[in-house]
């Protein structure tokens, strides 16, 4: 799983070759959480886009839908062919 559990949020960070791309990813991303009526935290700067994930409803916990929405969303980032980065210390 490129999403890495941190307490009771699933983070990832992702690489892109630029601006352009990176924010094609988070339309897409955008259109995926509509679909699955959850909504991630997220920044983007230039071609870096971090995406955090919890259930603020189940007392921001991981859930279920988190884990849905991550897999999907890691399927988008590998079909755009970004590059998933180590989270930070």
């Amino acid at each position: 799983m490129s999403f890495q559990r941190d307490q009771e949020v699933l983070r990832m960070r992702v690489r892109f070759l630029n601006f352009q791309d990176a924010f094609a990813f988070m339309s897409d991303v955008a259109r995926l959480a509509e679909h699955h009526d959850h909504h991630p935290d997220w920044r983007n700067v230039y071609n870096l886009v971090d995406i955090t994930l919890t259930t603020h409803d189940a007392g921001n916990q991981v859930t279920e839908k988190d884990l849905r929405l991550a897999a999907d969303i890691e399927e988008l980032a590998s079909l755009q062919k970004a590059e998933v980065l180590p989270l930070e210390a």
